[in-house]
C-alpha cells in the first residue's frame, strides 16, 4: 500500500472513532458516564472537567453517581451538571451527587435515533471527504503510471466501502440501544 493509502486509512478510522465519541454523548435511558466529558468546573478559579475532579460510577442502569475526592468541590460540581445542556437535574446528599436518568418518551426516542442518524452522515461525508483528497494526491503523483494510479484509487474505493459499513453497524447498534425501552 502506498503512503496516501495508509495515510487515509489512519484518517478513515479517526472519523469513525469521532462517531463512536459522539454516540457516547447522546443521552439514551442508560447512565452513560460519557455524558459528563465535557461538562467543565470551575474549580479555585479554573475551568476543570468533572472527570478530573471526581470518579463516575453507574450503580445501576439509569443512576450516575459523581463522588468528588476533595468534598469542597461538591456544590460547584452540582452548579455546573446543572447549568449544562444534559436536561438532569442532580441531587446532592453532602457527600455524593446522584444523577438519575429518567427513561426517554417513545418521541423522545425517535429524536434521538434521528439525532444518530444525522452523526453518521456526516461521518460517511467525512470518510468520502478523506477518499477525495486520497484520490486527488493520487492523480497528481507524477511517479506513479496510470495503471498504479487506478489501482490505488481502487485500493481507497474498498476502504471508504469498509469504513461506510462500519459506519451502519455502529449507527445501527446505537439506534437500536436508542429504541430500546
Amino acid at each position: 500500500m502506498s503512503e496516501i493509502t495508509d495515510t487515509a486509512r489512519d484518517r478513515m478510522e479517526k472519523c469513525l472513532e469521532a462517531l463512536k465519541t459522539n454516540f457516547g454523548k447522546v443521552r439514551t435511558g442508560r447512565a452513560n458516564p460519557h455524558v459528563l466529558d465535557s461538562i467543565m468546573v470551575d474549580y479555585y478559579g479554573q475551568s476543570t472537567p468533572v472527570t478530573q475532579l471526581a470518579g463516575v460510577k453507574v450503580p445501576e442502569a439509569s443512576m450516575l453517581v459523581v463522588e468528588p475526592w476533595d468534598k469542597t468541590s461538591l456544590n460547584a460540581i452540582e452548579k455546573a451538571i446543572s447549568q449544562s445542556d444534559l436536561g438532569i437535574t442532580p441531587s446532592n446528599d453532602g457527600q455524593v451527587i446522584r444523577l438519575p436518568f429518567p427513561k426517554p418518551t417513545g418521541e423522545r426516542r425517535k429524536e434521538l435515533a434521528k439525532e444518530c442518524r444525522t452523526l453518521a452522515e456526516e461521518a460517511r461525508v467525512a470518510v468520502r471527504n478523506v477518499r477525495r483528497e486520497a484520490n486527488g494526491k493520487l492523480e497528481r503523483d507524477e511517479e506513479l503510471s496510470e495503471d498504479d494510479v487506478r489501482r490505488e484509487q481502487t485500493k481507497v474505493q474498498k476502504l471508504t466501502d469498509e469504513f461506510i459499513k462500519k459506519i451502519d453497524e455502529a449507527t445501527k447498534a446505537k439506534e437500536a440501544e436508542v429504541m430500546e425501552i
